[in-house]
């Protein structure tokens, strides 16, 4: 029974990185991905106790533009996974959780930039396949991304279950510190560069009063990102609910253009 526990704990790891990036069925929010937990390991209260603790922890955070941030959702997992295995008394389960827990949630970031880092020549493999033609390639090629991101979470998963918590703690001493750095250092640069890709596909031009407005508020008022969130809405209502009333009537001028050029045609 242990044996399955932990080989479903390392599947679920790996399963919830690659659902949050695509199917968003369980996603890796802790409340959620700890229930799962909970399940799997037979201690529902102790699991949601813990994955209370870090959904707190979580909130606010998110990896946006590219960004990486403490992976809490492995923490839960993790987390859950000892305290349920170390003790049933739940005041202890959940000081055995933060301190496992959060020692690889803060792992799962630098893990998270290797992975962002390595699937760029992936991207750029498969990119060669299909400038060559190679179709059925450039289509293997490009598995191995989801491959990546899943074991950015199952491998310290799966240290956890096989050598337990010391093994996390080791590794975060033993990696040098130029190698971490760098690692901060790309993570840093990730989401500027999000953000410009992002900005390529979104109409600036036509809402750049809009986008001056947001940086303004946000740089030199200081208000919250939910304060900015809540102006965001407004702006965008407003302009929804003027110009819904407008489409009928640009709807019915440009098919009365259309009838007036097919009856000049037709003379």
């Amino acid at each position: 029974m242990e044996i399955l526990q932990g080989i479903l704990i390392i599947v679920l790891a790996f399963w919830m990185v690659l659902d949050q990036q695509g199917f968003v069925i369980t996603t890796w929010f802790p409340s959620i991905i700890g229930m799962i937990a909970g399940l799997i390991m037979g201690d529902m209260s102790t699991a949601m106790v813990i994955a209370g603790t870090f959904q707190l922890m979580a909130l606010g955070v998110a990896n946006i533009g590219g960004s990486s941030v403490p992976n809490y959702g492995l923490a839960t997992v993790v987390g859950i996974y000892v305290a349920v295995r170390t003790t049933h008394d739940l005041e202890h389960a959940k000081a055995v959780a933060l301190a496992v827990g959060v020692p690889v949630g803060m792992l799962g970031i630098q893990l998270d930039v290797l992975g962002k880092l390595l699937n760029t020549y992936v991207s750029h493999a498969a990119q060669k396949a299909l400038n060559e033609g190679k179709f059925k390639k450039m289509e293997r090629t490009l598995w191995i991304g989801p491959l990546i991101f899943g074991l950015t979470t199952a491998v310290p998963t799966a240290l956890c279950v096989f050598f337990g918590d010391d093994i996390v703690r080791m590794i975060l001493n033993v990696v040098p510190k130029w190698f971490t750095d760098g690692l901060s250092i790309a993570g840093s640069m990730l989401p500027v560069v999000g953000i410009a890709l992002l900005l390529q596909f979104m109409p600036v031009k036509k809402y750049l009063t809009m986008l001056i407005i947001g940086f303004v508020i946000s740089a030199y008022l200081n208000i919250p990102i939910l304060g900015i969130a809540l102006l965001g809405f407004a702006f965008a209502y407003y302009y929804f609910t003027q110009n819904i009333h407008k489409t009928p009537a640009t709807a019915a001028a440009a098919e009365t253009n259309t009838m007036e050029q097919g009856d000049d045609f037709d003379e």
